[in-house]
């Protein structure tokens, strides 16, 4: 009986070995620059299609909490260091927020063991809340609270919704592959 209370099964995949770690490398760039760059190429608006945080969210889910965290941060930095790009005034903000999308969305699918759409979509409510809060609480913002929040939440609401539909399946699939080596 204690055997089986004590066995879990795991729902993210180790972070560390050499192939862990180049994929999330790997991770970080597809964040920081391919999905930024693929979004302006097509022209479509990066507040509409929120490149950056696919692949954040991915290495929570898959990677746990810790590279989560580690990707949501270093996305962001990277980017601005190749690209200028998020601006200035936003980049702390924006780095808040997808550390917290990457260490939540690991948190509850690594340590407290929900499936992949709860971790994804309490993930999601986490990062808008860190974003917006540090914007309101820094004076980023600039315009009225009511104003900042439509202009903050809604043209993203499409891809969040996308995300949830889309990243727990592929994390899952990730997770499976790899643990079947």
């Amino acid at each position: 009986m204690a055997n089986h209370l004590s066995r879990t099964v795991d729902t993210t995949l180790p972070a560390f070995g050499a192939s862990a770690v180049l994929l999330q490398v790997l991770l970080v760039g597809v964040a920081a620059f391919v999905m930024p760059a693929a979004a302006h190429a097509a022209g479509v608006p990066v507040r509409v299609f929120l490149p950056m945080h696919w692949p954040v969210i991915l290495a929570g889910l898959v990677y746990g909490w810790r590279s989560g965290l580690l990707v949501g941060a270093a996305a962001p930095l990277v980017s601005f260091a190749v690209s200028g790009m998020p601006p200035v005034f936003i980049l702390p903000a924006m780095t808040a927020e997808l550390a917290m999308y990457g260490l939540a969305a690991g948190l509850l699918r690594e340590r407290f063991k929900l499936n992949a759409f709860l971790a994804t979509a309490a993930a999601l409510v986490a990062g808008r809340i860190v974003y917006v809060a540090f914007a309101i609480g820094t004076g980023t913002n600039g315009t009225p609270i009511g104003e900042y929040l439509a202009a903050a939440l809604l043209p993203g609401a499409a891809a969040a919704i996308a995300q949830l539909l889309i990243l727990p399946i592929a994390a899952n699939g990730w997770v499976r592959l790899g643990r079947s080596r």
